[in-house]
């Protein structure tokens, strides 16, 4: 098979660059090595920026998002027994996020893509990059028991940070750069009512929690727990009463419980591969970065990966320019550090660091105390969280 863009994940990077390029008029495969049920399966995060949502429009897939996504305008910062609102839209022009959960958005991206009749293929195994430092790359992978290849002009990788993409690089290839926390995130999803319109972000000194949502109906708590924690350690009963211990009473109060349809664990860390281009292979998405969850911006930059990849790939064929793929590395990293200095902020200002001799504690007081009396502050905070330009 010879197509122009061979695509290695049907994660939201690999859909979202297939569907740009797709109407860009450039043919585009997708490799994904699991199958639909299970890739729609997956629970992930859902806070979208504005660019990710015009995305979207511009695709014709708009409507769901505007139907369905929760519109908001900012966030609370919970800490000393009370709560402070940030006003995201107030700060910063009247922008603002919407909760709208990851499996919705591969879910429109999967359906837009089976009505366009474009070419997707689940179950692939064994999935190698080829030849992508010469002109002539191909994908060799197994399906059904039978060996398959792909030609193409390019290869994507946006298969996740255990795919085979980077692991196909060449030793040397790329440098690596990693922090990782010495905690992680206890998560629960649940059906029941949120504990707020908004997120709150607590600091508190028994550890971090989270509390978001994924409709007005369903909520998604998450609480700082050890590195080693393990889900199946805690009961749903266990979780709520640890959850209110953090929160502020007001909201406590307001906590309503029920049945786990999820829990589990996620370690944070933090990592970023330099360069996101070998050759003709380029990396997109997690495959290439990973931020802590706490600045909810990981699939926010997996859509900034396939904005600039796919207007790269498209000058490519338009323009007969390699200016845009030589530039994308850089175009999209330079975001991508911007995500992980605000994503290491609010980890810092939020999560109680084992060992250290009340020294965080007091800068998280004082820095958090800083944000709700200055408008200079908690602008610079806001401009990220809602996110910035491309």
């Amino acid at each position: 098979m010879r197509v122009q863009v061979a695509i290695i994940g049907a994660g939201p990077a690999g859909l979202l660059l297939g569907e740009r390029l797709g109407h860009a008029g450039i043919d585009a495969i997708i490799l994904e090595r699991q199958s639909p049920d299970y890739v729609l399966g997956r629970i992930r995060a859902g806070v979208l920026e504005s660019g990710t949502i015009d995305q979207l429009r511009e695709l014709g897939l708009g409507a769901r998002v505007d139907a369905a996504g929760l519109r908001h305008g900012g966030i609370e910062l919970c800490f000393d027994g009370g709560r402070h609102r940030i006003d995201l839209a107030g700060l910063t022009g009247g922008k603002h996020v919407t909760v709208y959960g990851q499996t919705e958005v591969t879910r429109d991206l999967m359906a837009a893509r089976a009505a366009a009749g474009r070419t997707t293929v689940y179950n692939a195994e064994a999935v190698t990059p080829l030849d992508f430092d010469g002109e002539k790359p191909r994908v060799a992978y197994r399906l059904k028991g039978a060996e398959q290849t792909i030609r193409a002009d390019f290869i994507v990788g946006a298969d996740g940070h255990h795919g085979a993409a980077r692991a196909a690089l060449p030793g040397g290839a790329i440098a690596a750069f990693e922090r990782v926390y010495p905690y992680s995130w206890l998560g629960l999803l649940a059906d029941v009512p949120p504990v707020s319109d908004e997120l709150i972000y607590v600091r508190h000194p028994r550890g971090f929690a989270l509390c978001s949502m994924r409709s007005p109906t369903r909520s998604r708590y998450y609480l700082q727990a050890p590195a080693d924690a393990r889900a199946d350690a805690w009961t749903p009963d266990s979780f709520f009463d640890e959850l209110a211990r953090r929160l502020d009473p007001e909201a406590a109060a307001r906590l309503i419980r029920g049945p786990a349809l999820e829990m589990s664990v996620a370690p944070l860390r933090c990592f970023v591969a330099e360069p996101l281009r070998f050759g003709r292979l380029f990396l997109a998405g997690d495959a290439g970065h990973i931020v802590p969850p706490t600045g909810a911006k990981g699939l926010n930059l997996a859509a900034s990966d396939a904005f600039y990849l796919a207007e790269a790939i498209q000058d490519f064929y338009d323009e007969k320019s390699t200016a845009g793929i030589d530039a994308y590395s850089a175009r999209a990293l330079a975001r991508v550090w911007g995500a992980v200095r605000f994503s290491a902020q609010m980890t810092a200002l939020t999560h109680q660091t084992p060992g250290d001799g009340g020294f965080d504690d007091r800068l998280q007081m004082a820095n958090l105390r800083a944000l709700v009396r200055s408008e200079t502050e908690a602008r610079g905070l806001a401009e990220n969280y809602v996110g910035l330009p491309y």
